[in-house]
């Protein structure tokens, strides 16, 4: 089962302000972090987890190893505006190609994206909410899913609601 989630700054105080968070601490927003994340996922390797990026600011690889080591799941990581923790060996998007649904995930929204023309879906974080997805897109942050991950099953649904995407090329039929 694939999961995605974005946005999440552990270890990051100023978020709570900027994005009017209901956490009183850094230390009581990660905890519930970790809590609805673990609801969710299953601690077994069938269960992969695509980070679109800000996981943390945080340089201290003690802290950062603590909090993966607490999240159920087997993680991908994609780089966004604020993860200075990733070194190297990073991507910025991740595509793939699940049963019927070909999903492209990165940090940042896109205008377009790859096989965005066959109604493909781009998944997305950065904006916190505050930006209304246009065609088969989603904000995935935690800020936008009442800080939970999302599960496939549940972007599956969310997209059947959404409108095509505005470049998608409609197969016309030929003939009566």
């Amino acid at each position: 089962m694939y999961y995605f989630t974005a946005d999440e700054h552990y270890g990051h105080a100023n978020i709570i302000d900027y994005c009017s968070r209901p956490f009183v601490s850094i230390e009581e927003m990660d905890e519930e972090l970790i809590r609805r994340h673990n609801i969710k996922i299953n601690n077994n390797n069938e269960n992969t987890i695509i980070h679109a990026g800000d996981f943390t600011l945080s340089n201290n690889k003690n802290y950062i190893d603590n909090i993966i080591k607490r999240l159920n799941g087997n993680h991908i990581f994609l780089k966004g505006s604020h993860d200075y923790w990733l070194k190297k060996d990073y991507q910025y998007i991740w595509e793939r190609k699940i049963g019927q649904d070909y999903i492209v995930v990165c940090h940042y929204a896109m205008r377009t994206w790859a096989r965005s023309h066959y109604n493909t879906w781009q998944l997305y974080g950065h904006s916190h909410g505050k930006l209304k997805p246009e065609g088969k897109q989603w904000d995935i942050g935690v800020d936008n899913n009442d800080f939970y991950p999302l599960a496939l099953w549940e972007i599956r649904h969310i997209m059947n609601e959404r409108p095509d995407n505005f470049n998608f090329i409609k197969k016309k039929r030929i003939g009566g």
